[in-house]
């Protein structure tokens, strides 16, 4: 059974002293990426490898030493709950995840994991007991880099998605995300979804250049922008590279080029929010003196503006239409919409709050990435906070952030959680 700890009359000013173990929580990050570390300073952990399960292992074991109980549901997300003085109450929720891109940095979604531990380790240095019950969760297969598309675990969790959906989604090789729970031991027992959630939390950094370049240190997150997923076949006929005449191909790669360049001109022409990106590409048969007869790709569209969302993706399919012109045929299948998504006032207003009895410098902003709280805000109320990256580079290998920040983060999510799970 976890502790319990006593709350020893801390509250009010009390409460807003309370600080996190910048030390600690930066020991315990680099100690996760040394999981999966990249001869560049990186992070290589893709979504239920063997990479993956070693650092799952390693947070449970950290979680279960800090007192909590954990739990896993069904496609795998853990949970590990601190009891509150009330545990009929719904928990404040908050956490991350810890897969990675192949080419990942060491904070892209595990440092909102490790400020949620970090947050019951401080706790339970001051014997501080909240009334509601605190749980820090790892999401499951948040990147999609490996199993498209992204955030399917916290979708399932919220109900956009059913189970066997979430089970079945493969990777290239057509391996399942079912499947690889069951093989490294994260097939879980307790069911995805349906457990009521009072708030949720998630800290991250930026993954833009926006903080930095505003000298702010807290990103009080307002909502998510849209997304369009889709993907694209260009299809043309192979034949041989040396003896069939320019205008007699039926070059798929050519009619590719096309659609990477509609994608570009559908991002500008919604400038300055709009952004595109062809970031998969698959030629057939791949073959140096072969013309391309197919090409699949992955198109990414977003923007903050639902209408302005549609009509970019009515840019591609226009796009595709002109294929034909080409002597070449095409298809677009949109695998995942997902439209904005604006946080609730509450928690947001918790966020600035803490930021602001911090003295910490803090603007408002709209994520540019996606993040499971995107789907925890369709269950419960739910808000983000962002700290600054080096230079906005992330879902690379030189991804960066100071340790002041990663603390100052780590200390606003504390103040939110304490102001959220023990209500005056």
């Amino acid at each position: 059974m976890p502790t319990v700890w006593t709350n020893s009359g801390i509250g009010g000013k009390a409460m807003e002293a309370l600080r996190i173990n910048g030390a600690r929580l930066w020991q315990s990050l680099m100690e996760m990426a040394r999981i999966g570390a990249t001869p560049r300073g990186g992070v290589c952990r893709v979504a239920l490898t063997d990479v993956d399960r070693q650092g799952r292992d390693l947070f449970i074991r950290w979680a279960r030493e800090a007192g909590c109980e954990v739990e896993i549901d069904q496609m795998g997300n853990i949970f590990a709950r601190r009891a509150g003085t009330d545990n009929t109450l719904p928990p404040v929720l908050t956490g991350s995840h810890l897969d990675t891109q192949p080419t990942g940095g060491k904070f892209d979604g595990v440092y909102g994991v490790l400020a949620g531990l970090e947050v019951v380790r401080t706790l339970n240095d001051h014997h501080y007991a909240t009334r509601h019950p605190v749980e820090v969760v790892v999401w499951t297969n948040e990147e999609g880099s490996r199993f498209a598309p992204s955030m399917v675990a916290s979708g399932v969790f919220a109900g956009a998605y059913t189970l066997d959906y979430g089970l079945s989604l493969a990777d290239l090789q057509g391996v399942t995300i079912g499947q690889e729970l069951d093989r490294i031991g994260y097939a879980g027992l307790r069911p995805c979804g349906g457990q009521p959630v009072h708030t949720y939390f998630e800290a991250h950094i930026e993954q833009g250049p926006i903080l930095e370049a505003a000298r702010r240190t807290i990103g009080v997150v307002q909502g998510l922008q849209g997304q369009r997923w889709f993907d694209c076949t260009v299809q043309g006929m192979e034949s041989h590279a040396g003896t069939t005449p320019m205008p007699r191909r039926r070059d798929a790669l050519v009619g590719a080029m096309r659609m990477v360049q509609a994608v570009q001109d559908a991002a500008l022409a919604q400038a300055p929010f709009g952004v595109g990106t062809v970031g998969q590409m698959l030629v057939h048969p791949n073959s140096r003196n072969v013309i391309p007869g197919r090409v699949d790709c992955s198109i990414d569209l977003r923007h903050p503006d639902d209408a302005a969302l549609t009509a970019m993706a009515e840019a591609v399919h226009a796009a595709l239409d002109r294929l034909g012109e080409l002597q070449l045929t095409g298809s677009l299948h949109e695998i995942w919409y997902a439209p904005p998504t604006p946080f609730h006032s509450g928690p947001i207003a918790a966020v600035r709050r803490a930021a602001e009895g911090l003295h910490l410098p803090h603007m408002d902003m709209i994520s540019g990435a996606g993040h499971d709280a995107k789907y925890l805000a369709q269950v419960c109320p739910s808000a983000m906070i962002f700290i600054p990256c080096k230079d906005g580079i992330s879902h690379n290998e030189i991804e960066d952030a100071s340790p002041a920040d990663v603390a100052a983060g780590c200390d606003v999510l504390l103040q939110a959680i304490l102001e959220t799970a023990t209500p005056h």
